[in-house]
């Protein structure tokens, strides 16, 4: 799929570049998964390039089906090539795409507490309402569990309401969680100021609008 979304800098961090995954990420995403973390929130083996090979093929028929689309989210430098992987963003629709999609993210252990999955959640959730405004979408969830509150504040920036607790659900969400809720059309909050996405167009004929 050729669908890029540029996010501008801030004073401390640098842009972001997030584009479909690739053949190419494997090495990046063995060093990610190295954090302890990372292993613990995967849902499934994420240590050996066979295992990510496999994730990565099961990105791409995600893209093809429309059930899945997952973004690589990697630091953008100028006049370089594509820097250093810093996370990944997904939108997980249903087969007949109708009622909310939900937003899933991670960000890799170096690029943490930097503003990255905030601004990269924002620019994805804009394109995802925009790409599929005709199809009647009106909202996005975005579930974590009690214990991550840094998943808490992440939703929050990127204008996740909290909407209510949710009980466990083992084996796939053990502890009980938190259900946060973006709705199409919704605005920052007075004061607050959006991460710049630049306006680009890529295979599903949508564009990003400009903070």
């Amino acid at each position: 799929m050729n669908i890029t979304l540029r996010v501008d800098a801030t004073p401390s961090a640098p842009a972001l570049l997030l584009r479909p995954w690739g053949e190419a990420d494997i090495g990046p995403l063995v060093e990610a998964f190295r954090d302890p973390a990372l292993r613990r929130g995967a849902n499934g083996p994420m240590e050996s390039a066979e295992d990510l090979r496999a994730w990565l093929e099961l990105q791409g028929r995600g893209w093809v089906t429309g059930e899945r689309l997952a973004f690589a989210v990697l630091e953008d430098h100028p006049g370089s090539r594509e820097g250093r992987l810093a996370g990944s963003v997904v939108i997980k629709r249903g087969i007949s795409g109708q009622g909310p999609a939900e937003a899933g993210y991670w960000t890799a252990a170096h690029a943490r507490g930097r503003g990255v999955a905030p601004r990269a959640l924002e620019a994805v959730t804009r394109w995802t309402f925009e790409t599929f405004a005709a199809d009647g979408l009106e909202s996005i969830n975005l579930l974590h569990q009690v214990d991550n509150p840094a998943s808490c504040r992440v939703a929050e920036k990127a204008r996740y309401e909290f909407r209510q607790i949710l009980p466990a659900q083992p084996p796939s969400f053990p502890r009980p969680g938190h259900l946060h809720v973006r709705r199409a059309g919704s605005r920052p909050d007075p004061g607050c100021e959006a991460p710049g996405v630049r306006r680009l167009r890529g295979a599903w004929g949508a564009t990003v609008p400009a903070s």
